[in-house]
């Protein structure tokens, strides 16, 4: 295969496989690339002003989205967001991860939509003083939660301490990697720990006023993966035999172990690469990742001291998002403690002004239905239209701090069934 390698590359007359690649890539069609590169600069380790100097010096910065999707590959152009403070975006076949900049941590590549969660959970919330404790309900593999830092140390206030939850074993060391890389100091990793198992009077969380939900959802928003092909090769006689023939029961199929395949750096890129979405519509597993979701949104709003939910997840199916809303929403512990959602008014800059809202309801009379306000709050992104991000949805929900504390009953209720995690968490 290398030799075969090394002559396909000769006869392209390329010395080089940067060159092959450089050359394969200008004869990309445009039409095949849907986003950008999306890049935040870690705020923890560097600031926009000294990236722009250094890992994009010599980058054309001031294009629009449009211009660096359809820009020629090795194009240096860049496009700081309008929407997302530190956030760049560059050509979709730009490769950093080689970059200093990259493995020390100082930039984290991240989907401009994963960008949205953290920013509206506390990104204009610190001059009023409300912030108290965050908890990231389900963390791994820590894009979400390494920004939450970010965001919390770019007040430089006072230290509040984020609670990250993730209950399998290989996304908890992932995500202990990727908070240790970014450099947080107030990120505490909860290792194996389902959210939904955590006890909202236990007084490790008294203080938590903020809680960021990312659950597991069909994944169906993400883009990039449709075009991946899968390679069969033939069967290895001696692995056979070390496996005990082709019926043994010991040939199942496995993911990756990103921890024997690819270095630190990579692991993030695995989990969420992981190929473990069906793009066909399944309405009975969508009701059951709906129970699942708001089980998670309820129990988050049993916290005592909770202001502020954010819900996302990577779904563009009503079912995980809206309908989610509208029934945690309708829920004995959402009523008694007057949770509502955030409204499109009272949102963080920049996510205020986000064109695409929540879906209308289904003129179905079996349907749940839900106000224009609730429609107006929900924020939505569509895969491969011309904001250059991944289907996504968020809402944000509040608590006024006067309606009194529940009294934890409800909450026995929300134990876990005995779900399985088969989405996309970040």
């Amino acid at each position: 295969m290398q030799a075969e390698f090394t002559k396909a590359r000769l006869r392209r007359r390329c010395v080089s496989i940067e060159q092959l690649k450089a050359l394969l890539l200008s004869k990309k069609p445009l039409s095949d690339r849907a986003q950008p590169r999306w890049i935040r600069i870690n705020t923890l380790k560097s600031t926009l002003e000294h990236e722009l100097a250094t890992t994009f010096k010599g980058y054309k910065i001031g294009a629009t989205i449009d211009q660096v999707v359809s820009a020629p590959a090795t194009a240096k152009v860049l496009a700081v967001d309008q929407h997302i403070p530190d956030l760049v975006a560059v050509a979709p076949e730009a490769n950093f991860t080689k970059a200093r900049a990259y493995t020390d941590g100082a930039i984290i590549l991240q989907d401009k939509a994963s960008c949205f969660p953290a920013y509206l959970l506390i990104g204009d919330q610190f001059s009023r003083d409300t912030v108290g404790d965050c908890i990231d309900g389900c963390a791994a593999p820590g894009n979400k939660t390494t920004h939450l830092a970010a965001l919390s140390h770019a007040a430089d206030k006072r230290r509040i301490n984020i609670y990250a939850c993730e209950r399998d074993g290989r996304r908890s060391k992932t995500l202990i990697s990727m908070t240790e890389k970014a450099g947080t100091q107030n990120v505490t990793v909860l290792e194996r720990q389902d959210f939904l198992a955590l006890d909202p009077q236990d007084s490790r969380f008294a203080n938590v006023t903020h809680l960021l939900l990312d659950p597991s959802c069909s994944g169906s928003g993400i883009l990039g993966r449709e075009d991946i092909p899968i390679l069969t090769l033939p069967a290895d006689p001696k692995s056979r035999k070390l496996n005990g023939g082709i019926g043994s029961t010991n040939s199942k199929k496995r993911k990756r172990d990103p921890e024997t395949t690819m270095d630190n750096n990579n692991d993030a890129a695995a989990i969420e690469a992981e190929e473990t979405k069906d793009n066909a519509y399944d309405p009975a597993r969508l009701q059951r990742l709906a129970i699942l979701q708001s089980k998670i949104v309820q129990h988050a709003f049993a916290f005592p001291a909770a202001l502020r939910v954010t819900y996302s997840t990577c779904s563009i199916h009503v079912e995980e998002n809206e309908s989610v809303v509208a029934q945690v929403l309708e829920s004995p512990v959402a009523k008694s403690r007057g949770w509502s959602v955030l409204r499109r008014q009272e949102q963080v800059p920049g996510l205020r002004d986000w064109v695409h809202r929540g879906v209308e309801p289904a003129a179905d009379a079996d349907s749940l239905s839900w106000s224009d306000e609730i429609r107006e709050a929900c924020i939505r992104c569509h895969p491969g239209d011309e904001q250059g991000t991944m289907g996504f949805f968020l809402v944000g929900f509040v608590r006024p701090p006067s309606v009194p504390q529940h009294d934890g009953t409800a909450n026995t209720e929300l134990s876990r069934d005995n779900e399985c995690w088969e989405g996309f968490s970040d």
